[in-house]
């Protein structure tokens, strides 16, 4: 079919609803957008399993605008997504064209003419054409290797191999185990700078120490989020106890960026930029966010302490607004507590006493 008359039949569809087209200025797909379109458990993955077991090759392409220029022959389909007609489709050799949203199969048995000069670090023909295709045109594309029975997915310069269900589970369950302990660590960090916050024995290697797990803890929570999202349904029970493990990681991060930095923003781009092993430079990290070194004594601004008490926001800010710090906060009179926050001044020595009674005596808050 000549460009024009697929062009012309593409502007039919589109009246009909056959297909969402991709346009130039269209937001591009993250990894984790692509991982959900085959995640485990939807139509479309269950189809390229089904393609496995049954031991055939396969290209599946997602088709936006430029498609309809780069391919030739096959026919046209244009019928509701299933995976049996899916896996039907693939006992031919050439290409299946779904529509944007997968919801449509356009063609079927088409062959892809790509740009060979475009570069591919692939072997197969399938392989090239599929890496070529996504290339090209900028769109995702999924090849079966008939042989090994491997799923890649191709997105413009980017490449993706599948892992199997079983492999995905070991992995994912082994990070949560590490992210298990990496929480306890933080625990025991965590209770142990409230000691030193309301002895007023905090230095600036105590504070790293406790950004450092949370970073860590975050970007091994991002790592295993992505086992999750490619597992689908066979995730949810992962899910739910990866989300236990780190329930509350976020607000104590912002809690403890608010008592000891101002610029809080730019300290979280800078943390969020951290690899591993520049987690673990503790040094580096006070040089970075307090130009001072590790072991300089720093006060906390209160807000984190403060949070765990009756007193709103608004309350806990017009304390440090009005005092400047955690150890002032506490030691001050009570006509300057009401004067700041109210009745509740009258009340606020009491239920300090009882905070402090639970931290030192080691009671998680």
């Amino acid at each position: 079919m000549e460009l024009k008359e697929k062009l012309i039949e593409k502007e039919s569809l589109i009246e009909r609803g056959g297909l969402i087209e991709a346009e130039e200025e269209q937001k591009q797909l993250t990894k984790l957008d692509i991982l959900k379109k085959v995640s485990s458990g939807t139509e479309l993955r269950n189809s390229i399993n089904d393609i496995v077991r049954g031991k055939m090759g396969a290209i599946i392409v997602f088709a936006n605008q430029k498609v309809y220029g780069i391919f030739q022959g096959g026919f046209k389909v244009n019928c509701k997504f299933t995976a049996k007609r899916i896996v039907e489709l693939a006992k031919m050799d050439g290409a299946i064209i779904l529509s944007e949203d997968s919801k449509k199969i356009i063609y079927a048995n088409t062959l892809l003419i790509p740009d060979n000069n475009l570069s591919s670090s692939e072997t197969g023909i399938r392989h090239q054409a599929a890496e070529r295709t996504a290339k090209q045109t900028r769109t995702l594309v999924i090849a079966v290797s008939q042989r090994r029975g491997e799923i890649t997915i191709f997105y413009g310069n980017h490449k993706y191999v599948l892992k199997p269900t079983e492999d995905l589970l070991r992995r994912a369950t082994e990070t949560l185990q590490i992210l298990e302990k990496q929480r306890e660590i933080f625990n025991e960090i965590l209770t142990n700078l409230n000691v030193l916050e309301l002895t007023n024995l905090v230095s600036i290697g105590d504070v790293c120490k406790v950004l450092q797990r949370i970073e860590m803890i975050k970007k091994m929570s991002a790592i295993i989020n992505e086992y999750m999202i490619e597992l689908g349904k066979d995730g949810v029970i992962l899910r739910m106890r990866m989300r236990e493990i780190t329930r509350g990681i976020e607000v104590e991060g912002e809690l403890i960026l608010k008592d000891y930095v101002q610029k809080s923003n730019k300290t979280k781009q800078f943390l969020d930029g951290l690899n591993f092993e520049e987690i673990l430079d503790l040094e580096n990290i006070a040089l970075n966010l307090f130009k001072e070194p590790s072991d300089k004594e720093i006060m906390p601004a209160g807000y984190r302490i403060l949070d765990r008490t009756n007193l709103t926001n608004e309350e806990i800010g017009g304390l440090v607004k009005e005092l400047g710090n955690l150890d002032r906060i506490l030691n001050a009179d009570d006509d300057v507590l009401i004067n700041i926050i109210g009745v509740k001044g009258a009340n606020f020595k009491k239920e300090i006493l009882d905070l402090k009674e639970q931290i030192l005596i080691g009671k998680r808050i």
